[in-house]
């Protein structure tokens, strides 16, 4: 059934969700505001059509996204064999927001042995082929706005309300970084008109995501941006790295980071950024660039065992801290064009 038209595959995936009796939902592991969103959005949606589903996780959602009130996600890092048992029973089971299965950590296997029908959601690039039905969608913005694709295209627009419509703005605003982002399309603002005709409180959201701020978190920042920022002004790269030591100091929660790489790319005339965070001994890597001259999905891909979008990647690095920044300024002359001025 992957390659269906769009269209096409939004009815049969209404289908496949009334035909089913035990419906799972999946996302990938280190969780956003897309994958979040678009889970709890397909859940309420899937429970206004009278079906029942749980959501599956491979670890929790950061702090800042916790007034979503998603305690009724599982999470394979906390109950490991109630996450099994769902696998186990599922007849259906959804892939939101991940376009393979080593993207979901240590529910790889249980989707693997899995051998119900399989439902992919998703917009990031080159999805791998092992789902009954692919909806890929890799110019779209979010997840979430392909849900809102699915409960529209399906005929349910009526069914939208609040409780839908909340996660899914959610998942949209977060992945679009506020809608800043070149994947924002008319069609994106057309269904958050109709997220907000439904009820959608966006006011609400924005106070939510951005006055949830820990005092931790604002030093950190602080720290960050005043004694870690590194500029490299002949290609207008912008690099942050914090040891586990300095994460410490200041505390950190999941989600403290996540914003780090957005602010120091928005100095002005800064092509990329990038962020360095030591966790677990491992360099975690958040890519960020502006426009399609600059891609970093490539660099992420070809040197940090990552990918994702040409504007916003990720990737990782097994060796220590100064290796790994001596090895990313030894790339940026390969990726960036030096400013010739």
């Amino acid at each position: 059934m992957a390659g269906l038209p769009y269209m096409n595959s939004y009815k049969q995936i209404e289908s496949e969700i009334l035909s089913a009796s035990h419906i799972v939902i999946t996302s990938h592991k280190s969780p956003d505001g897309d994958s979040v969103g678009s889970s709890l959005g397909l859940l309420y949606f899937i429970e206004k059509l009278g079906k029942k589903a749980v959501v599956c996780h491979p670890d929790a959602a950061p702090d800042f996204l916790q007034w979503l009130k998603p305690s009724s996600i599982l999470l394979m890092s906390a109950e490991p064999e109630a996450v099994k048992e769902q696998f186990e029973k599922a007849d259906l089971i959804f892939c939101l927001d991940y376009n393979g299965a080593d993207r979901i950590g240590d529910m790889q296997s249980l989707l693997e042995a899995a051998t119900c029908k399989k439902i992919m959601i998703d917009h990031h690039l080159n999805p791998q082929d092992f789902a009954f039905i692919t909806v890929s969608e890799t110019d779209v913005c979010s997840t979430a706005q392909l849900i809102a694709e699915l409960i529209e295209q399906s005929g349910h627009s009526n069914l939208l309300d609040e409780k839908i419509g909340t996660p899914l703005y959610l998942g949209i605003l977060t992945d679009t970084g506020s809608f800043r982002f070149s994947s924002v399309q008319p069609r994106t603002h057309e269904l958050l008109g109709k997220l907000l005709a439904a009820g959608v409180q966006h006011h609400l959201i924005h106070e939510n995501l951005n006055d949830n701020n820990t005092a931790g978190r604002l030093r950190l920042q602080g720290f960050a941006m005043s004694e870690k920022l590194e500029i490299l002004e002949n290609y207008h790269v912008a690099i942050i790295s914090l040891t586990n030591e300095e994460l410490n100091k200041y505390k950190y929660q999941k989600g403290d980071t996540d914003s780090l790489a957005n602010l120091a790319l928005s100095i002005k005339g800064m092509k990329a950024a990038m962020l360095f965070s030591e966790r677990d001994g491992i360099i975690k890597i958040s890519f960020r660039s502006k426009g399609k001259e600059n891609p970093v999905n490539l660099l992420a891909a070809e040197n940090f065992n990552g990918g994702g979008h040409a504007n916003a990647s990720g990737g990782m690095s097994e060796m220590t801290m100064p290796k790994t920044l001596e090895k990313i300024k030894s790339l940026i002359p390969k990726y960036f064009h030096p400013d010739t001025q």
